[in-house]
C-alpha cells in the first residue's frame, strides 16, 4: 500500500493551505520579539541605561522568543504557540510587576532589586510616560495577541 506523501508529514506541521492565515501572526509576532530584544541590547549597551534584576528577567523570557518564533515559521509549526506561550505569559507578568513597582501601586520594599540598580526607578520616560516597563508589557501583550489570532487561524 502505499501512503500519501501528506500522511507521512509530522501532524504539527502545516500545509501550505492552512498556513496561509497563522503565518502572518506568528510572524508578527517574531518581529515584535526581534524588535523588543534589538532594542534592549540598544539601551543597555548603547545608550549605557543599566538594567534592573527584573529588566534582566524580563530579557530572559524575551530574548528566546525570538529563536523560538524564528523555528516556528519555517516549516510552520503549530506548536509554536504552545511553545512560546509559556514565555510570553511569565514575561507579561514580570512587566506588569515593573510597571505596578514603578508606578508606586506594589511599594518598593517588595522589589528583589536590594543592590546594584533600583527596580523602582524610571531610567528612561519618553513622553513623560513612555517607560522601559511599559514597553515590555505592551511588547510581551503585543506577542500574545499575535500568537492568539494565531491559534484560531491554524486549520484542525
Amino acid at each position: 500500500m502505499k501512503q500519501s506523501a501528506a500522511r507521512l508529514r509530522h501532524p504539527a506541521t502545516v500545509d501550505a493551505a492552512g498556513s496561509e492565515a497563522a503565518w502572518p501572526f506568528v510572524f508578527a509576532a517574531w518581529l515584535v520579539a526581534t524588535a523588543a530584544t534589538l532594542g534592549a541590547l540598544f539601551l543597555s549597551e548603547v545608550v549605557e541605561v543599566a538594567p534592573c534584576a527584573l529588566c534582566w528577567y524580563q530579557r530572559a523570557f524575551m530574548f528566546p522568543l525570538v529563536l523560538v518564533l524564528a523555528t516556528g515559521l519555517f516549516p510552520l509549526d503549530r506548536r509554536v504557540v504552545r511553545y512560546a506561550a509559556p514565555l510570553v505569559a511569565a514575561g507579561w507578568l514580570v512587566a506588569l510587576y515593573h510597571l505596578l513597582l514603578t508606578k508606586g501601586v506594589i511599594p518598593a520594599g517588595l522589589s528583589p532589586c536590594t543592590q546594584g540598580v533600583p527596580c523602582s526607578e524610571d531610567k528612561v520616560a519618553w513622553f513623560g510616560f513612555v517607560t522601559i516597563p511599559l514597553l515590555s508589557l505592551l511588547s510581551f501583550t503585543a506577542i500574545g495577541a499575535a500568537l492568539a489570532a494565531a491559534r484560531t487561524r491554524f486549520r484542525p
